[in-house]
């Protein structure tokens, strides 16, 4: 008997039990929007210029939703008066803890000395805690500058700053020679380089060439589709 009891326990076992199971409704799968953000500090509205023109670059890279930020002012108003700055435009100011929402990022300043402005540091030297909890990491972020005049830092400001990305674990991107032709053009002076595009600024007078602001929609839109790629897969 107790053979025969535990055969048929046996046999129960090998035998497939089939269970009805009633699936759940199929509903819209909602795609979340990759989000660049464009942050910048711009003195005297040659670096804004190039951030709007990288703006329009990556919002034709469907599926990516690209915002402006600018980073906050260090300096006072007394002495932004003295230094002839015009007044600040309407592109909103960005807190440290708005970075871990975007997906990617494309950082532009003004050269000093070779470098990121202080402006612009003071605003990194803020990350501290996005540093401790390594939020940045592996995220994709370019660079893109402006400066006096011709080897003025159009390639050290962009290479000094990728300390800052690195300490992040965030991946710099460069465009390269991507741009095409815009990239080899000697017609006439113009900023950008293979880290990122670039502008001119002279004495303040000069504003970006067509030359220059083609190759900053280029590297919006080149941002924007490496980001969507790195997201989605």
């Amino acid at each position: 008997m107790a053979v025969a009891a535990a055969r048929n326990v046996f046999q129960n076992l090998k035998t497939p039990q089939h269970h009805h199971y009633t699936a759940a409704p199929r509903r819209g799968l909602r795609t979340m929007a990759t989000k660049l953000y464009v942050v910048y500090y711009s003195m005297y509205g040659h670096v804004e210029k190039l951030a709007h023109e990288i703006k329009d670059g990556a919002s034709t890279v469907e599926g990516v939703e690209t915002t402006l930020w600018q980073v906050p002012e260090t300096l006072p108003i007394d002495v932004l008066g003295k230094m002839h700055a015009p007044p600040k435009s309407s592109v909103p100011i960005i807190d440290v803890s708005q970075l871990p929402d975007a997906d990617g990022f494309l950082f532009g300043f003004p050269t000093r000395y070779g470098m990121m402005p202080a402006q612009f540091k003071a605003f990194i030297d803020a990350t501290g805690s996005l540093w401790r909890s390594q939020a940045l990491a592996g995220k994709p972020a370019g660079i893109f500058v402006s400066t006096g005049g011709q080897g003025g830092g159009q390639e050290t400001t962009a290479l000094t700053a990728i300390t800052q990305l690195t300490h992040h674990g965030m991946i710099f991107v460069p465009i390269g020679y991507t741009a095409g032709p815009c990239m080899f053009s000697m017609t006439e002076p113009k900023g950008g380089s293979p880290y990122g595009a670039g502008t001119f600024a002279g004495d303040g007078s000069l504003t970006p060439s067509k030359l220059e602001l083609e190759q900053a929609f280029h590297q919006g839109k080149y941002m924007a589709g490496i980001t969507k790629k790195l997201k989605t897969g």
